[in-house]
């Protein structure tokens, strides 16, 4: 328990801003939202669920992605706030084809990215600090006694990200590439053979470790472009995801490969006086 309360007094700390603020922003900050749907592959294995190291089950995932940016008074204005809600389903079998695993997971994610200044014209470069929770299951439907494996994550994590806009015979074009790993968190795991019900009879020791790059090792990669198209926004990407733990001496990796559609959109929230005096005047988080 000191641990968690340690992790998370050290996000809140790199969440504080670094300058003095202002009083009165100069224009309203937009937010950039964007909403995602993918498909792509997806590969699983879990030793509580499957004793053997060595057997992968692959097949496809479906995924629904929401992402948010806005910039916020730290820094003199120089840092984005970012969100990310990620709700994803996957259907696998076994090499052999004598069983099916189903997964589902859902995970937030809370970031702040402070804005280094233009080092090239049209090139933003932002690198912070994150804190993800996730949690999910993965269902073996060949086994009777014990077919479910559940997941909890809490982590934090460091985040850079590049956004590049350029033209294409006047054509503007926006790709984006950011990154993000987690180097110190808490997460949920039953020991190996054990029964969830078990822990409806206080045998709970254990089953809540701090994690870090002697357990746990998750990455992922991001790649977006935003297309204007008549009067949308189209963001097409690629979403490389991986996640690897060694815990309570079960294995589990959930490795996935997504292609990404979905729209964009550019909003201003105010009204009043702010409204009518500067309904044309906004900064983006993202362009």
């Amino acid at each position: 328990m000191n641990k968690t309360t340690c992790l998370m007094f050290l996000f809140l700390c790199l969440a504080l801003p670094l300058m003095a603020q202002s009083g009165e922003d100069e224009a309203p900050r937009s937010v950039n939202e964007s909403t995602m749907v993918g498909i792509g592959g997806y590969n699983l294995r879990d030793t509580y669920l499957s004793p053997s190291t060595d057997i992968n089950y692959t097949g496809w995932v479906a995924r629904v992605l929401n992402e948010r940016m806005k910039v916020v008074r730290l820094a003199g204005y120089n840092v984005s706030r970012q969100q990310l809600i990620n709700v994803e389903f996957g259907s696998t079998r076994n090499g052999a084809e004598t069983a099916n695993e189903y997964a589902g997971f859902v995970d937030y994610s809370l970031g702040y990215h402070y804005r280094f200044p233009q080092a090239l014209p049209g090139l933003k470069v932002l690198t912070g600090a994150s804190a993800r929770l996730s949690g999910g299951f993965i269902y073996n439907t060949r086994n009777s006694n014990n077919p479910v494996s559940g997941k909890a994550d809490f982590d934090l994590n460091l985040s850079a990200m590049a956004i590049y806009n350029f033209k294409i015979a006047e054509f503007p074009l926006t790709l984006r590439y950011q990154a993000e790993i987690p180097f110190a968190g808490v997460l949920f795991s039953v020991h190996k053979g054990e029964p969830y019900y078990f822990l409806t009879q206080g045998s709970a020791d254990g089953v809540v470790r701090f994690s870090s790059f002697h357990n746990k090792f998750a990455m992922k990669n991001y790649f977006t472009l935003d297309v204007p198209v008549s009067n949308f926004t189209i963001r097409v990407g690629y979403l490389n995801s991986m996640y690897r733990t060694d815990v309570n001496s079960i294995k589990t990796h959930v490795l996935s490969n997504s292609f990404m559609i979905g729209l964009v959109k550019e909003f201003v929230s105010f009204g009043g006086k702010r409204l009518r005096g500067q309904a044309h005047r906004y900064k983006s988080a993202y362009y």
